[in-house]
Formats: C-alpha cells, sequence, structure tokens
C-alpha cells in the first residue's frame, strides 16, 4: 500500500515548491490542498464563485508538477479563514499519513528526527528514507529527556531506533544520536532544528500555546525555514 501524504499550499499565490522536494515525494501518493484564505467578513462561497476557477488552475500547475515526477496527484481546493482546521479535515477525509510543511531548498544533506519517548517506530523510517537523497549525509536521532524520564531511558529510545533503522537498511555510518536534557522540550528541538536542512517527526501532542504561538512543526518551518515532514503517529 503506498502512503499518502498531504502537501498543503497558499493561494493565491503560492510559495514555489522545491524541485527536490517534489522528486523526494515522487513515490508517494500526493494530496495537494490549496488553501485560500479568506478574510473574516468574507463568504466561502462568494469567494469560490469570484476565484475558484483562477485558484484552480494554479492548484493543478503545481499537481503537474509532481505528475511529471511520476507521483498519483490529486487536489484539494479549499477556501475559508483557517488553514489548520482545513489541513486537518481534509489529511482525514483523504486518510493521509503524513503532511509536508514545504520550504525552498536545493539539497538536504542533515536530516534531524526527534523521537518521542518510544522507541517502536514503523512509520518514521519510510519518510526518512523519502528525504534521504543522494547528497543526504547525516540522520540525527534525538530525544529531550524531560519531567521524571531519567537519561537512561533516553539513551535507550535512541539507541534501540537507531538499531531498528540499520536493520532496516540504513548505512550505520550515516545514522547518529543525540539526547539533551531540558525542561523547555519545544525549545530544545527548536534550537537544534535549526543546525539541519529538513525534520522529520511525529505529530507533537496539542499544547496551550499552539494556537497562538503555532504547532511546533509549523513553529520549526518558520523559525529555520526548512521543509518538516510530520507523520501520523502509528503507538
Amino acid at each position: 500500500m503506498v502512503d499518502t501524504i498531504l502537501v498543503p499550499i497558499e493561494l493565491p499565490d503560492p510559495e514555489p515548491l522545491s524541485p527536490v522536494l517534489v522528486d523526494d515525494l515522487s513515490s508517494l501518493e500526493v494530496v495537494l490542498l490549496g488553501h485560500y484564505g479568506l478574510p473574516e467578513q468574507t463568504p466561502a462561497s462568494s469567494a469560490r464563485d469570484q476565484f475558484g476557477a483562477d485558484a484552480q488552475a494554479t492548484l493543478d500547475e503545481v499537481a503537474e508538477r509532481f505528475a511529471e515526477a511520476g507521483a498519483a496527484v490529486r487536489t484539494r481546493l479549499v477556501f475559508g479563514k483557517d488553514r489548520a482546521a482545513a489541513i486537518q479535515e481534509v489529511a482525514a477525509e483523504e486518510d493521509c499519513v503524513a503532511e509536508l510543511d514545504p520550504a525552498p531548498t536545493d539539497g538536504i544533506e542533515r536530516i534531524l528526527v526527534p523521537l518521542p519517548d518510544v522507541a517502536e517506530v514503523d512509520r518514521l523510517p519510510t519518510f526518512i528514507r523519502i528525504l534521504c537523497e543522494d547528497s543526504t549525509g547525516q540522520i540525527t536521532l534525538f530525544h529531550v529527556v524531560e519531567g521524571e524520564e531519567r537519561r537512561e531511558q533516553g539513551e535507550a529510545v535512541v539507541t534501540e531506533t537507531r538499531e531498528q533503522l540499520i536493520a532496516d537498511g540504513f548505512d550505520p555510518d550515516e545514522v547518529d544520536t543525540r539526547v539533551v536534557e531540558g525542561e523547555e522540550h519545544d525549545e530544545e528541538i527548536l534550537r537544534v532544528a535549526a543546525e539541519y536542512d529538513a525534520v522529520v517527526m511525529y505529530e507533537a501532542e496539542s499544547r496551550l500555546g499552539d494556537r497562538l504561538f503555532g504547532t511546533l512543526p509549523d513553529r520549526i518551518a518558520n523559525q529555520t525555514g526548512d521543509p518538516v515532514i510530520v507523520v501520523n503517529r502509528d503507538y
């Protein structure tokens, strides 16, 4: 079964998608979501009547790039005020198992993989491999020890996951581990992510500040300018 990834873009003037990301995602089924943001007082039906044809044409142009790279791609066009809600709704309707938060990139040499406090990860390796193009030199499995968790537990998480990746065919020389201790879990990930070219991570737990500051993946993409793949939890 081919995994399906959601790729949201903002209309009417989407940021260009990196050819690297288009090529890397070509082995997947791609759901390309065009979200057309609306002012508070604008009805979605009126906006669709006025801008729908042009918006769909723009969306189709982006979709054609994925099709030319060999991806099975379908499009969804949403007019609305809440981008996060649109993404969540379409991802559920289309059975997407991951979401790309895109960003411009000419190549991906270092990938950061923040890990939760579990070592058995079945879905994550698939999406790590997708970003492991020829230029990728290092994959870092990263864990933040916080609360009552002991450092030994964090070390076990990254070590066991590394062994799992190697058993799955990853080059041992390209997979390293990193564990830090800190009370500010998200801030530690943000700090380390700045050193890398892309991030692959499981969906983060909802936090009180998400509506005000954005989700952790969004903050990583915004602060680092790097692409982030967010994978649905399978643990």
